[in-house]
């Protein structure tokens, strides 16, 4: 199975807003702790529809909570 290529700043973004849990993540966007560890991990990329909702839990675009990585490897 290859490398997911779907980055994120989810850890960073938890840190600074007040040192949020995973599942305190998890609980806001309807998902596992388990979840939020495997999108930090990178072992797992969102669906469009939860990538929108941690991105809305942060109040932040989609953009500045996740990247392609592909972009950088040319």
């Amino acid at each position: 199975m290859g490398k997911h290529l779907v980055g994120n700043h989810i850890r960073k973004l938890r840190f600074n807003h007040d040192e949020m849990t995973q599942q305190q993540l998890a609980d806001k966007v309807g998902v596992t702790r388990q979840t939020i560890v495997s999108l930090e991990k990178g072992n797992y990329s969102p669906s469009l529809e939860l990538a929108f909702r941690i991105a809305h839990a942060f109040n932040l675009p989609l953009e500045e909570v996740f990247f392609y990585e592909g972009n950088t490897k040319q």
